[in-house]
């Protein structure tokens, strides 16, 4: 975890004030005992540390309490069952350690947040992009940015790799403490609906914050859509933003702007009483030509290295946002054909074949019937499209992936993504679910050559699932794995 680098002290009394926490040893003076830094992983505790210790699905993370604090933890915030499997330092308790944890982190660095202009974008798809092109137009306007996302975490120069799209509370508000420290003035980032359900976004304020869309995903956790549109919906709240950019071209969008109580920017590609709309979309091989009509009549044109729609949706947010930042609309206009779209992401590899190939990251039945539909737009010939699904996920997607692979190419091959600890050929049973295909290739390097072995001129092969990944999770085995070595690996061998 990193952390700011100005040092930063609290005592016991005033962290238990804050929290409304409760002293396991009501005698002890805790006014007299200090932290100088705060961790939710017993592996990432220094000197001086408290240690957050959450209730978990199989065990409690009290039981790592002893490794906290050999490593030098001086304290220990956690529940009441938690608080009986600790010895040895004071105690704090409070009903909700994981709520608890957002709140005393943000006080712990003086909310960093707010002394940024931070912006938060969730939905099920476009988070990535969104993110990614918000940065890339306030770095190329000069102003000094960080990223926080599924793909990486950047500070300026500095790159570090993310491990999940939202940190924990105590990690997210470290980091921006640090960006604050080195001068940031900006900081985008993606925010999950597990980040808003598990409170790890307790206690951040964003500036703005933008809702892309939503669509079947991530039932396993939240088990109704109606629960994972609440799970999203919370974020538009002054509790932790001050204004709402929405695109209203989603289902949910309306809803969205009814419910919150935020001043709304809406969105949209084609409803031309949305505040930010396109006039014109004129698609070309390298990607379009756009007029975008803004909030006051703002007019911003010019051509841009995009495919699909739903690049198209996302970049009309970054620009409505940055425009919202303060950035001159002239500014954002001739930076236009510099922005590129993230890794992984309808990304291209091209070797000098005749037939164009991508990776794309889409793993839910919307966002895969999106990208195969932007590929039919790319090919002269077929579609070629290779999907797996994720094991220990969302099993109720699987089919309805499966279904949207089959409808949206001319070639559809069902293969593997990270199997996890599921059996890949369950997995494939769930997905080919009322499909007649004899496509099923479990092994996905297996897959991806025959997909490319295919392929003939002005065919369009897309390998779906991974995207950025550079691992395949097998058996609780991360194996070196990379869509786009292994599509251009087959490739080669073709040529």
């Amino acid at each position: 975890m990193l952390r700011p680098m100005s040092s930063t002290s609290k005592n016991l009394d005033a962290v238990a004030q804050i929290i409304s926490a409760q002293s396991a040893t009501p005698s002890l003076e805790l006014k007299e005992i200090f932290i100088t830094g705060i961790s939710q992983s017993s592996n990432e505790i220094e000197e001086g540390d408290i240690f957050i210790a959450l209730p978990g699905e199989k065990f409690h993370g009290a039981k790592f309490a002893a490794d906290a604090i050999k490593k030098g933890a001086k304290a220990v915030l956690t529940d009441k069952s938690g608080a009986a499997l600790v010895t040895g330092v004071p105690v704090l308790i409070v009903n909700n350690p994981r709520r608890s944890a957002g709140v005393l982190s943000a006080w712990f660095h003086n909310e960093p947040m707010r002394d940024l202009y931070s912006v938060g974008i969730t939905g099920t798809n476009g988070k990535t992009t969104v993110t990614t092109l918000l940065h890339q137009i306030m770095s190329l306007a000069g102003r000094e940015s960080g990223l926080i996302g599924t793909i990486e975490t950047r500070i300026g120069n500095e790159i570090l790799r993310s491990t999940r799209t939202t940190p924990e509370s105590s990690e997210l508000q470290s980091l921006a403490a640090v960006m604050r420290e080195r001068h940031m003035r900006n900081l985008i980032m993606e925010v999950s609906s597990h980040a808003i359900a598990l409170d790890r976004v307790r206690g951040s304020h964003f500036a703005v914050v933008g809702f892309t869309n939503l669509s079947q995903d991530h039932l396993d956790f939240h088990l109704t859509m109606e629960s994972y549109f609440q799970a999203k919906a919370e974020l538009f709240t002054f509790e932790y933003a001050d204004l709402a950019v929405i695109n209203i071209d989603d289902s949910y969008g309306p809803q969205l702007q009814e419910l919150t109580q935020l001043p709304v920017v809406t969105l949209s590609r084609l409803n031309t009483q949305a505040n930010w709309h396109y006039i014109k979309i004129e698609n070309e091989y390298y990607g379009a030509f756009v007029s975008i009509r803004g909030s006051g009549g703002i007019l911003i044109e010019g051509q841009v290295n995009l495919h699909g729609g739903y690049n198209y949706d996302n970049l009309l947010m970054a620009i409505a946002i940055a425009v919202e930042s303060g950035i001159d609309p002239i500014d954002i206009a001739s930076l236009l054909p510099k922005l590129r779209g993230a890794s992984g992401r309808l990304e291209a590899v091209a070797l000098g074949q005749k037939f164009a190939a991508f990776v794309d990251y889409a793993h839910s039945p919307d966002a895969v019937t999106r990208v195969l539909e932007t590929a039919r737009e790319l090919s002269k010939g077929r579609v070629i499209g290779v999907l797996g699904c994720g094991g220990d996920r969302d099993r109720t997607k699987r089919a309805a992936m499966g279904q949207a692979l089959n409808v949206g190419s001319d070639v559809a091959i069902f293969t593997s993504d990270n199997p996890r600890s599921e059996s890949a050929e369950d997995i494939l049973k769930d997905m080919t679910t009322g499909i007649a295909t004899g496509n099923v290739i479990s092994d996905r390097a297996q897959a991806i050559r025959s997909a490319v072995n295919q392929a003939e001129d002005g065919d369009v092969v897309i390998i779906l699932g991974k995207g950025h990944e550079t691992g395949q999770d097998i058996g609780g085995v991360v194996h070196p794995f990379d869509d786009r070595i292994e599509l251009a690996k087959a490739i080669e061998e073709k040529k």
